[in-house]
């Protein structure tokens, strides 16, 4: 084996190859560009994990608040279309029924008499009872 003596005093040819090699990685190594790049992107995922994390918090606050001291309840809403429905509301003692669509809510009427409905009982079961019906019709076309 050939040994080089000088500068580096009494060294093998391998380890002089190596050290050049050792040098151009060692940039990586040290938290070059690589370990900011990998704290950059960690940095980045932990603060949208903590956005996510705090609009769900914030969506589950919403729906645990208080229940019964509403001021407004929807009483009842039917569909007139695919976006246009009607809905009865109820504001402190006064009912109002408001037309819905897209772009905007219209009062249309301010109930003289409020419109009493059971308690338990949804406001509206028309979707519920057309789609019994509807499958109903269909096990009883596949059953003939």
């Amino acid at each position: 084996m050939c040994r080089v003596i000088g500068v580096f005093g009494a060294l093998p040819l391998t380890a002089l190859a190596a050290e050049p090699a050792a040098q151009a990685a060692s940039p990586l190594a040290d938290g070059g560009m690589a370990g900011q790049l990998v704290q950059l992107l960690l940095g980045l995922l932990l603060v949208i994990g903590l956005i996510f994390l705090l609009a769900w918090l914030m969506r589950r606050l919403q729906q645990v608040g208080p229940r019964g001291g509403q001021v407004i309840r929807v009483l009842a809403s039917q569909a007139l279309g695919p976006r246009d429905r009607l809905v009865l509301v109820q504001v402190g003692q006064e009912q109002i029924l408001l037309g819905l669509t897209p772009g905007r809510i219209t009062p249309l009427h301010v109930m003289a008499e409020p419109v009493h409905l059971p308690d338990g009982q949804p406001a509206s079961t028309e979707f519920a009872q057309r789609l019994m019906e509807l499958l109903g019709k269909d096990q009883k076309d596949k059953s003939r």
